[in-house]
């Protein structure tokens, strides 16, 4: 796949109602749409690449058709693929990198969207690194606490594989991923692509939800009482 500066990048678009696709997570997917089958056995048959992208609001009036969908989507590869005797398909789809959609190709004979897309890349890690990486410690204390709080066994080695091995912005990626359940801050995440911004945009989101279950769990408890 091509970097930035090459001609776009042509994916196969997989649009779905509130789900955003970030790189380095891997997103398990049930095909059942008959368009959705071929893409997914076109891919199978090439290079097993395709993008997923999110619908916008108001995507219910056209989605049998071209639904309108954001500019930013993930490109990911197909990384385990189950072929159900009826024709559907169970994938297991790997996040690689953004993509910017460009545009789309002439369809032709085929049922499904195709994007031209460019690769995005990333603004590093701020020249404030301290802080940046006492946030970052900060984000992940309080993934761990949101785990536990809603009774995830093993919340801190959880909240530890989650981000093994990743980079800053692959750990504000999976995070955001794993546990924000607003599809609008999830996408306005994918769509941030300087690091510093998206970890103090995932920062307040989980701290707002941190407050949401604390104060759920202390009516519950009043409601006890």
């Amino acid at each position: 796949m091509g970097g930035p500066g090459v001609s776009p990048l042509r994916l196969p678009l997989f649009p779905l109602p509130d789900v955003v696709f970030f790189p380095e997570t891997v997103l398990p997917l049930h095909v059942f749409e008959p368009r959705y089958r071929k893409m997914v056995a076109d891919c199978l048959a090439g290079d097993r690449w395709m993008a997923v992208v999110a619908l916008r609001p108001g995507w219910e009036r056209d989605y049998e058709g071209r639904p309108p969908v954001y500019d930013v989507a993930a490109a990911g590869e197909i990384l385990q693929a189950e072929a159900l005797p009826d024709g559907r398909f169970n994938i297991l789809l790997d996040g690689r990198f953004r993509v910017r959609i460009e545009g789309e190709a002439s369809p032709g004979d085929l049922p499904y969207r195709v994007a031209l897309a460019r690769r995005l890349a990333e603004v590093g890690i701020p020249r404030e690194e301290a802080v940046f990486t006492a946030r970052l410690a900060e984000l992940r204390q309080n993934h761990a606490k949101l785990l536990a709080a809603l009774g995830q066994s093993h919340a801190e080695l959880v909240g530890r594989l989650t981000v093994a091995g990743a980079r800053p912005g692959a750990i504000i990626d999976r995070i955001v991923s794993a546990v924000i359940p607003d599809a609008a801050t999830r996408q306005r995440a994918l769509e941030t692509l300087d690091v510093g911004e998206r970890l103090e945009l995932a920062v307040g989101a989980l701290a707002e939800l941190l407050g949401m279950v604390a104060g759920a769990q202390g009516e519950e408890e009043s409601d006890d009482g």
